[in-house]
């Protein structure tokens, strides 16, 4: 015998009506979100306001009402901040918890506060939301490691270092034009995650359940109290995509690969075979048995956690594919996701912003290492060629003087001219400033070039651009 809805259907769900029997408590648990998503409690009760203004100015709800609802959320917003706001599994969501403990404070005004919408717009409203204001703390923080970066780049402009390809020893670059290449990836990421706020700031809500509402809404009208630069066009569209989440956390993907980048740089550069820059102790940690070791635990946890922001893009990725339209319940597992990617990206921000200002290079094993990798090689070929010796000649020539100079210990700037004309006689004794480290710096005086000058140029308009 079956029983009674009123008997046996909890009255804490909206939908109680049409149940005859209540929620196991293992489904709770499994459909709850509240324990995650009650973070947007700031973003859902915005919105809510937003979409209570617009009922009363339509004249879908009094006057009153408003004013009640809006009594009744101050109070929540006091609450929640106080840590007295009771977050109720039964409930199962943040928008469920925000509206009953409403409901319990104004009555009848709480109830009418859902009309004109549905869950499915409301939390894809608070998804972007939300997104926006992380946003928006993303590009400050960006801004921030960028200047600590900038300052310690200036600072080292005319420290030469290798520069190398296959992690071989290259050419002579300036420390601070290889930390110059870091701020031009993050620019690029902070471009990305403003170019992606466009798509997030478009507001879902009006759009109902799927397919919009009978009720004569004005949803310009909450877009511009909301701050969105406009509405979502087509309802089916607006409630179940969250393709801008995917592409949030692309972005999330990709910064953190240029800070695992250089996390992978100062592990090796800290490492004593280098021993290219100090990283302050605050930043590492030691061992439980081997007294002597500093670890740079921060960079590589960085590059660790580079791997959860990877994977969180590839699950939003798996989540949308097989999706019909239009909103389903898989559409739950996206906040965690997102969520962990933005949390990741802002804490790796802060620390590094914070580490950079730290880090003290190490000029004397910086030019130590210029001296066994044969670094002006290339600047000896040029300088051949400039004397009309075809290049790929040159580089032959030159190929077989480092293969003489390495058999003798030695660097090309060792070699005296008379051995250095046994390979070809176009050399003179102007040859002897190519060879330096300094001269090879300063002859690559352009616009993106390692010389000091460049760099410092460089530099100031990095500064402009953050």
């Amino acid at each position: 015998m079956s029983q009674s809805p009123t008997s046996s259907a909890p009255a804490n769900y909206t939908w109680a009506g049409r149940f005859s029997e209540p929620m196991s408590d293992l489904v709770k648990r499994y459909t709850a979100s509240v324990d995650f998503d009650q973070r947007l409690w700031r973003q859902d009760i915005r919105g809510s306001l937003a979409h209570a203004k617009m009922l009363a100015k339509q004249g879908i709800i009094a006057a009153s009402d408003l004013a009640d609802i809006e009594r009744g959320m101050a109070q929540i917003v006091s609450e929640i901040e106080s840590g007295q706001f009771e977050w109720q599994l039964d409930l199962e969501d943040v928008h469920l918890n925000i509206e009953k403990r409403l409901t319990a404070l104004v009555g009848d005004a709480g109830k009418r506060l859902h009309t004109g919408r549905s869950r499915n717009d409301q939390v894809a409203t608070d998804i972007r939301l939300w997104l926006r204001d992380t946003i928006d703390s993303i590009v400050a923080l960006i801004q921030q490691f960028q200047t600590a970066l900038l300052v310690l780049a200036e600072k080292e402009a005319a420290t030469p270092m290798p520069g190398s390809t296959h992690l071989q020893v290259a050419q002579p670059v300036t420390f601070g034009h290889h930390l110059l290449a870091y701020f031009e990836m993050t620019q690029r990421d902070k471009e990305r995650f403003l170019d992606c706020r466009k798509r997030v700031s478009r507001l879902p809500l009006g759009s109902a359940a799927l397919a919009g509402t009978t009720y004569p809404i004005d949803r310009e009208f909450v877009a511009k109290e909301l701050g969105f630069d406009g509405v979502c066009e087509n309802s089916l569209d607006a409630v179940s995509d969250r393709d801008f989440g995917i592409e949030f956390c692309a972005a999330c993907s990709l910064l953190m690969t240029h800070f695992s980048r250089l996390s992978e740089e100062l592990v090796l550069w800290m490492n004593p075979r280098f021993g290219f820059v100090k990283i302050a102790d605050r930043f590492c940690t030691g061992s439980s048995i081997m007294p002597q070791k500093k670890n740079p635990d921060v960079p590589e946890l960085a590059r660790g956690k580079t791997g959860r922001t990877n994977g969180n893009l590839v699950a939003l990725l798996t989540l949308m594919k097989g999706q019909p339209l239009a909103y389903n319940k898989d559409n739950q597992e996206d906040k965690e996701p997102l969520f962990d990617s933005a949390d990741t990206v802002i804490d790796t921000l802060r620390i590094f912003a914070d580490m950079m200002a730290g880090i003290e290079a190490r000029p004397e094993r910086m030019r130590g290492a210029l001296a066994e990798g044969f670094a002006t090689a290339t600047d000896l070929a040029d300088y051949l060629a400039k004397k009309g010796l075809p290049f790929r000649e040159a580089h032959e020539v030159v190929g077989l003087a480092v293969k003489a100079a390495e058999a003798q210990g030695k660097d090309l700037a060792d070699l005296t001219l008379a051995e250095l004309q046994a390979f070809s006689p176009l050399v003179q004794s102007d040859v002897a400033t190519c060879l330096t480290i300094e001269g090879s710096l300063a002859a690559r005086n352009h616009i993106g070039g390692t010389a000091p000058e460049q760099v410092k140029a460089a530099v100031a308009r990095a500064k402009s651009r953050v």
